[in-house]
């Protein structure tokens, strides 16, 4: 079973977020909040694989509550589920470690698609908040060089990563195992200073790796 922590301020709109949700048989809502400050304090208590986060709410808001989660519980993926289409927002939690930007007007069944793929260790970005992330990203990654240390193996995989692809995926159009991509994105982080795999695509997008 996936458990899920949902935090989002109005009642009603989280009500209706379980249901479409708890449709998936494998996936269940193990825990509720309202603000930033209980998503938190949630995550510390509790084992979540994935923190589905509002932006606005009250107390704490979500970037916020989103690094200290980061910081905290670092096993636990996050999606952030916003009305707001603002590639500064975007940017924001990308950097803050999250795994994922959609946005409330999403269809239920894409909900689920970002769910899996942020799970899967993926970078799910709703394709018009894409559009407006990427470009910034990449006015920033001129006459930026990848860092000498890294092999050609290595950076067949960060291009994978800056793609969006999962684990599995780079497995499979590379010929390696799971072990063994995972065991790379390790050395390549530790190699990169980099924080996690959120990061890493990034990285790959700055530096025109993709």
């Amino acid at each position: 079973m996936i458990r899920i922590l949902l935090a989002e301020d109005q009642l009603l709109v989280r009500q209706g977020l379980k249901m479409m949700i708890e449709m998936d048989e494998e996936m269940r809502v193990t825990g509720e909040a309202a603000n930033g400050q209980e998503a938190v304090a949630l995550c510390e208590r509790n084992t979540f694989e994935l923190v589905i986060m509002d932006i606005r709410m009250p107390e704490m808001n979500g970037l916020e509550a989103a690094r200290r989660i980061r910081e905290r519980c670092p096993d636990s993926k996050i999606l952030m589920l916003t009305t707001f289409n603002d590639d500064q927002y975007a940017l924001e939690a990308l950097k803050l470690g999250a795994n994922g930007y959609l946005l409330k007007d999403a269809e239920p069944e894409a909900l689920i698609r970002s769910i899996r793929s942020c799970l899967a260790g993926g970078l799910s970005l709703q394709d018009n908040v894409a559009a407006k992330v990427i470009p910034r990203l990449l006015k920033s990654s001129e006459e930026k060089q990848v860092d000498a240390s890294i092999t050609p193996r290595e950076l067949s995989i960060v291009r994978k990563v800056g793609e969006g692809r999962s684990n599995r995926e780079i497995a499979d159009e590379l010929s390696l195992s799971i072990g063994t991509v995972k065991n790379h994105i390790s050395q390549i982080m530790d190699k990169l200073d980099l924080r996690d795999r959120t990061q890493l695509a990034i990285y790959a997008i700055r530096h025109n790796v993709v």
